[in-house]
């Protein structure tokens, strides 16, 4: 859906680059994805200098999450486009934070390393899963639309 005019070329790349935020913030919980299945850890390979300076850089996380909800999704200046797909990959974001908060208080029951196994892999699948796809919409220049997740945006966002 482009109900806000066409997109240019340079708007949809930087639509797709707030989503690596929830990927490089997720990626913490690939860790049993990924020994069970190493061949898939080399599509993260561009992601690995990214990576060393995320969680090289103490509260980069943090600091980059307040730049883009201040410089860019309350910048009316910015095209809608833009700022939707910020404002979709910080809500992406804060799930992952969320589901980190969950998993430690799982991790705290006994018996709770298959649940915490198993709610790991899911939330990596989900979150990886919900940013290529809406990565490949930006490119595409649709509006990705994640039931619930999208809702919310658009009410963050005005029309």
């Amino acid at each position: 859906m482009t109900w806000r005019g066409s997109t240019t070329v340079k708007d949809r790349i930087f639509a797709c680059l707030p989503y690596l935020l929830p990927v490089v913030e997720v990626f913490a919980f690939g860790q049993f994805f990924l020994t069970q299945f190493p061949p898939v850890q080399y599509l993260f390979l561009p992601l690995l200098p990214l990576l060393r300076i995320y969680y090289g850089v103490r509260y980069a996380g943090l600091i980059i999450f307040f730049a883009l909800f201040i410089f860019v999704v309350r910048n009316e200046k910015i095209s809608h486009f833009i700022r939707f797909n910020t404002m979709q990959a910080i809500l992406l974001d804060i799930i992952v934070f969320l589901f980190g908060v969950l998993t430690d208080v799982v991790g705290l029951l006994p018996a709770g390393g298959f649940a915490v196994q198993t709610l790991y892999t899911t939330v990596f699948l989900g979150v990886v899963a919900a940013c290529v796809y809406s990565m490949i919409q930006s490119l595409l220049g649709r509006y990705a639309e994640i039931p619930a997740i999208s809702d919310a945006v658009y009410m963050q966002l005005p029309r």
